[in-house]
C-alpha cells in the first residue's frame, strides 16, 4: 500500500518541517488539498503555499482540486510539476478535455468521485486517466469519519479498471486509519490518503505511515 499523507492536518505554522517529517517518515506522495470555498465550504491554500510545500518535499506532490473552474487551477499549479492533479467529475463540464490538458503538461491526470457518485460514471474515461480518487468522506474538511460503503465501491471500480485500464490506480481519501486500511487493500486500493491519522498518531508520523503500509 502506498501512503499519501494530507498536509491539511499539518501545523501550518511549521509547514516545511511537517512536510519534511512525512517525507522522512516514509510516505510515497505528499497529498495537497486545494479548496476554493465554492465547490466545498472551506478555503485552503494557493500556489504560493504549495510552492513552499514543493520546496520542502522530497516526495512527489499529489494535488487534489476541490474547486470550481478546474482549468484555471490546473494552470496555477502545473508549474510545480506534481505527480498527479485530480479533479472532481461532479464539477467539470468537459472532463475529457481537462484530462488531455493535464497530460499535455507532463502531469498524470486523475479524477475524483464524491461518496454518492458511482464508479460507472468513469467507465468511458478509465482508459485516459492514471488514477481514480474515491472520497470516503464528504469533501471539504479533515478529520471526518470513514464512510464504509466506499469498500464496495472500490471493488466495483477495480472490476471496471481490470476491464478498461489495468494500470489505473485507485486512491481513497477520508477517515483512513490502521483499522480500515486492510479492508481497502483487499478491495483493490493502491494508495491511501491520511491526514489526522498520520499527524495525530500517538507513536509519531513514521509509525503511522508504517502501520498504513
Amino acid at each position: 500500500m502506498l501512503v499519501a499523507p494530507s498536509i491539511l492536518s499539518a501545523d501550518f505554522g511549521h509547514l516545511a518541517a511537517d512536510v519534511e517529517a512525512i517525507c522522512n517518515g516514509g510516505c510515497d506522495l505528499v497529498h495537497v488539498d486545494v479548496m476554493d470555498g465554492h465547490f466545498v465550504p472551506n478555503l485552503t491554500i494557493g500556489p504560493v503555499v504549495v510552492e513552499a510545500v514543493a520546496k520542502a518535499a522530497t516526495k512527489p506532490l499529489d494535488i487534489h482540486l476541490m474547486v470550481e473552474n478546474n482549468s484555471f487551477f490546473v494552470d496555477l499549479f502545473a508549474p510545480l510539476k506534481p505527480e498527479f492533479i485530480s479533479f472532481h467529475i461532479e464539477e467539470e463540464k468537459h472532463p475529457h478535455r481537462l484530462v488531455q490538458k493535464i497530460r499535455s503538461l507532463g502531469i498524470r491526470p486523475a479524477i475524483v468521485l464524491n461518496p454518492h457518485t458511482p464508479p460507472e460514471a468513469l467507465e468511458f474515461f478509465l482508459e485516459d486517466i492514471d488514477m481514480v480518487l474515491l472520497m470516503s468522506v464528504n469533501p471539504g474538511f479533515g478529520g471526518q469519519k470513514f464512510i464504509p460503503s466506499v469498500i464496495e465501491k472500490a471493488k466495483r471500480l477495480k472490476q471496471l479498471i481490470l476491464q478498461k485500464n489495468p494500470k489505473c490506480l485507485i486512491e481513497v481519501d477520508g477517515g483512513v486509519n490502521g483499522e480500515n486500511v486492510k479492508l481497502l487493500e483487499e478491495a483493490g486500493v493502491d494508495i491511501v490518503v491520511a491526514g489526522s491519522y498520520v499527524y495525530g498518531h500517538p507513536k509519531g508520523i513514521a509509525e503511522a505511515i508504517a502501520t498504513l503500509k
